[in-house]
Parts: C-alpha cells; structure tokens; sequence
C-alpha cells in the first residue's frame, strides 16, 4: 500500500471509493452517499486544500482509500476539519483508514495547523488521539453535532487559548 497526496487524475477513483465504502448509508431518494458529493462541493469550496487530500493505493496502484482535511475555524482561529475519510467495502479492515489519518495528521502537523476536528465514531478515532472536545473547550455550532462523535486532536501549534465555536466549511451545512 502507498499512501500519496490526491492528483487531479484521482477525482474518479475518489468518487469510487467513497460510493463503495458509503453506499449502505445513502439516504432514501438520493443517487449518490453523501460524501461523494461533499468532496466535490469541498473541492470546490475555499475550504480545500490539495496538500492535505490523500489516497491509498493498493499493489497495483488502484486507488482504494481516500481523506481529506479541510479549513474550518474555532471562532476566528483557522483549523481543520477531517473528512470524508472512505476505504472501499472490500478493503476495510486492513488498517488503510488509519494509515490514511496518520498521514493526513502528520501532514498537518509539519504545516503547523493547530487542530483537527471531526464528527466520528467515538470507538475508532481515541486511538489516533482525538479526545471529545469539551476536553479541550470547543463544542459544534449545530447542537446535534454535540457529544462524544464530535472530537479534537490537538498539533504542535495548538495552543490552548483555543477554545470556542467550532464552524466547518460552508459544504457541511448545505448537504
């Protein structure tokens, strides 16, 4: 397995794998799982940010897994918000989704981004370090997100004056 920031040349597979890895969760009457249009619309959002999109590509060099983090903000303090993170259904547990957080995590580390924030299943994301964030003081702008899904991992420059309101990208909302 190689992981490698995303190309141009991607998008298709992209769409591919988070069609395959979230089919069983697309909601009635939509043709396509959420996120396969939420990387499109963040693509194309001033959210996006090509360093910090990453593919997994197999032996062959398919393309099999994919994250992206984006800009978000707590209060007016830039982060990141991880997400879509998608493994193709065939390719699930072999451990693909955490080299791609790990690769994603480090990335944003050595750009010296304070934090990474994510709606995530609270079982599978602790081991990567995130914590729930009222931990570190910053709670979901929508009520819903609140809880211990909504989590933070904090970077080297995280300091801890950050605190707050926590706003993903426009794309989240509008989905």
């Amino acid at each position: 397995m190689l992981i490698r920031n995303e190309t141009p040349e991607d998008h298709a597979a992209v769409a591919d794998v988070h069609r395959s890895a979230f089919a069983p969760m697309t909601p009635p009457g939509r043709t396509e799982p959420l996120e396969v249009v939420l990387v499109e619309a963040l693509r194309l959002s001033g959210a996006w940010i090509d360093e910090l999109s990453f593919v997994a590509e197999d032996d062959e060099g398919a393309v099999i897994g994919h994250v992206c983090l984006t800009r978000a903000a707590v209060g007016e303090t830039p982060v990141l918000a991880a997400g879509p993170l998608g493994v193709r259904s065939e390719a699930q547990a072999q451990g693909i989704g955490s080299a791609l957080i790990l690769a994603a995590l480090g990335a944003a580390d050595a750009l010296s981004e304070r934090l990474v924030a994510l709606l995530g299943h609270k079982d599978y994301y602790p081991r990567f370090g995130f914590v729930p964030g009222t931990e570190v003081g910053i709670e979901p702008d929508v009520a819903e997100w609140s809880g211990d899904s909504f989590m933070v991992r904090t970077l080297g420059a995280y300091t801890p004056d950050v605190r707050g309101q926590f706003r993903y990208a426009r794309p989240f909302y509008v989905l």
